[in-house]
């Protein structure tokens, strides 16, 4: 089960990738049917990331984190 980490909603747009950069900001960039897109920055809350956690950009427009299954490994 996901938990949320911020409080600020993401509205995304068709033909973008979000994701949680490694500055702790949520960022898009275009995918490769999008050609005029440009990468750019679309969250202004920080994250500060944990070992052993996954971070996405959940179904609703939040940043959400989940306990990563490593299957024993550390």
């Amino acid at each position: 089960m996901a938990e949320r980490m911020t409080k600020e909603k993401i509205d995304r747009e068709d033909g973008y990738l979000y994701y949680l950069g490694k500055d702790g900001f949520a960022w898009r960039t275009p995918m490769k049917s999008n050609k005029r897109g440009r990468k750019a920055k679309v969250g202004s809350e920080k994250v500060k990331r944990e070992d052993g956690f996954l971070y996405f950009i959940d179904k609703s427009g939040f940043v959400a984190r989940s306990k990563m299954n490593r299957k024993g490994r550390r």
